[in-house]
């Protein structure tokens, strides 16, 4: 399979503008200067454990996620899953480490995020990527109250995963 195969370039007509941002995404989130390599879309599940905090109140934390990735024809090109990790089938595997957070628009829905990405393997279209756009996010907050230490809940969520370099 190609790389184009499942690679949203900066220059399609419904991909967003040159720094892989929209003009509704917070500054904190944009990442100026740089090319959008991919846009992927997720949908799967954030997986929370109930655990007690430090004064003894149980609360929901977050354990991994887990979900597909889709290009934008609906194929399945990959996985992202704990680490956070992103892995396509085409060798790529990136790492990344939030940088920066913004609430999403809805309560209900996961917060924007920008995460410095590293590469562990170096083939792939995303081998190059160094910063990686969580947007569009859709659910993947817990909604009922964490009652007891160790339960496991699974919230459904979707979002859109922009990967981007400097040239």
């Amino acid at each position: 399979m190609s790389d184009k195969a499942f690679c949203t370039p900066a220059a399609s007509p419904s991909a967003p503008d040159k720094n892989g941002a929209d003009d509704h995404l917070p500054e904190t989130i944009s990442v100026a200067g740089a090319t959008q390599l991919a846009r992927l879309h997720a949908q799967g599940a954030q997986i929370y454990q109930c655990a007690a905090d430090a004064n003894g109140n149980l609360q929901w934390v977050l354990r991994e996620p887990i979900a597909a990735l889709f290009d934008e024809a609906g194929n399945t090109v990959g996985r992202h899953y704990g680490g956070p990790r992103w892995e396509l089938d085409d060798g790529s595997l990136l790492v990344g480490k939030a940088i920066a957070r913004e609430p999403a628009p809805h309560a209900h829905d996961i917060p924007l995020v920008k995460l410095e990405a590293k590469a562990e393997r170096t083939t792939g279209a995303l081998a190059s990527a160094t910063f990686i756009q969580r947007i569009a996010t859709r659910g993947g907050q817990p909604t009922q109250p964490c009652q007891r230490a160790g339960d496991l809940l699974s919230v459904a969520y979707a979002a859109d995963y922009v990967f981007l370099a400097y040239p």
